[in-house]
């Protein structure tokens, strides 16, 4: 007698549930199409316009952030180092090189939600193209570890995984040509653990 029903409402419930979780699953694995590749960074640089695809809009939807028009910049984030290793705490990185050109750019390390990492108050947490130390020809490096190290230093918390987010503001980078011309910083893994 209550067979049938019961078979219905797990048949729903499976539909339902399987429906949801691939939904969550697909916003979560992927922030868009058309992303482009440099190096460890990528970027989207369709994510925020109306030509979106609508994976990219319900990720913009989903994070509840505002992102930079199509001619006010663009952000790049890696998650790996130049030898395809995942970015993570307990290591150390040197981000060398130069960044396409920009008006201003940003650099700080981020959690997998894309919230910056929080090291105590008193150490750097991020950089940008007018703090950052330059050498002669304007070329930069930044070392990214938990413990403290000459020069330009981002403090890492000794967490898990994390991902580097380059913004660069009023850049013609943001334009659509001349993307793949761009030349970013290189991402070299120095050590880890107490290396």
């Amino acid at each position: 007698m209550f067979r049938v029903p019961f078979l219905i409402a797990i048949a729903l419930a499976i539909a339902f549930g399987g429906g949801l979780l691939s939904t969550l699953y697909a916003l979560n694995a992927s922030a868009g199409f058309g992303a482009i590749r440099l190096g460890a960074w990528s970027a989207f640089p369709l994510a925020q316009t109306a030509q979106a695809d609508p994976y990219a809009k319900s990720h913009r939807a989903k994070a509840g952030r505002l992102l930079l028009g199509n001619a006010e910049g663009l952000s790049f984030t890696a998650t790996s180092d130049d030898a395809g290793n995942r970015l993570t705490g307990t290591c150390s990185y040197s981000i060398s090189g130069a960044t396409p050109a920009a008006r201003l750019w940003t650099l700080y390390a981020a959690d997998n939600a894309g919230m910056p990492l929080s090291p105590p108050a008193e150490l750097p947490s991020a950089y940008n193209s007018q703090t950052v130390l330059r050498a002669r020809d304007g070329t930069f490096t930044v070392t990214l570890s938990a413990t403290a190290k000459p020069g330009n230093w981002l403090a890492l918390p000794d967490t898990g995984a994390f991902t580097l987010v380059l913004t660069l503001l009023d850049t013609p980078a943001a334009g659509s040509s001349g993307l793949i011309g761009l030349s970013m910083p290189k991402i070299d893994n120095i050590g880890c653990g107490n290396a």
